[in-house]
């Protein structure tokens, strides 16, 4: 019998189909969880409810760190780009998130901040990773907009979190990517994509 042909790795790489044994393995046991939506494929990042809690004209910083805030900190990056990938600069985004106890400011300015994109439409946030609270899985609100265009209202979440399934706003496009914990910080990265 003639010998058939085989894909060598390199040609299951090219196609997406390699993977380490552990990470096979576990993909049985793991839902799959939809692609986090990029620039190229012409989906915007979704749109999700305000909440309660937002109140505007919050200080221009890309740190909500400050006196009396106690957590572990998070470090967030990423970037503003349009639908066909072209970066956002000058973009505002107007973040705002509950303490380590799962209480929001609402007399004041405590972790809330706006901020710019740069000219390659980057930006950078340093908080505190907020709480799990009655109803809520982990999250982070955010307002985007570009000059002259709507806001995109929406939340940011945290992946591998036990109640992201009961949370019923939860969606898995708005989970944060490239998430690292270690023992002083956490970091994660997400990229807004605005029509």
């Amino acid at each position: 019998m003639p010998d058939e042909p085989r894909l060598t790795r390199e040609q299951l790489l090219q196609l997406g189909l390699a993977a380490p044994v552990p990470l096979i393995l576990a993909a049985g046991a793991a839902p799959v969880l939809a692609a986090t939506p990029a620039c190229d494929d012409g989906d915007e990042t979704p749109e999700q409810t305000e909440g309660p809690f937002y109140t505007p004209r919050t200080p221009r910083r890309r740190s909500l760190l400050g006196a009396g805030i106690a957590g572990r900190t998070l470090v967030l990056g990423g970037r503003v780009l349009r639908t066909d990938c072209r970066p956002v600069p000058g973009a505002l985004l107007d973040f705002w998130q509950c303490d380590s106890k799962g209480v929001y400011d609402n007399d004041g300015f405590r972790l809330r901040g706006h901020q710019l994109t740069d000219a390659q439409g980057r930006w950078r946030l340093t908080t505190i990773v907020p709480a799990i609270y009655p109803g809520r899985t982990r999250h982070i609100h955010v307002k985007v907009r570009r000059p002259g265009a709507p806001v995109l209202t929406t939340q940011l979440y945290f992946p591998g979190e036990p109640a992201n399934r009961g949370d019923q706003i939860f969606v898995p496009e708005l989970l944060l990517h490239r998430l690292r914990k270690t023992k002083g910080r956490w970091t994660a990265r997400f990229d807004f994509v605005l029509a």
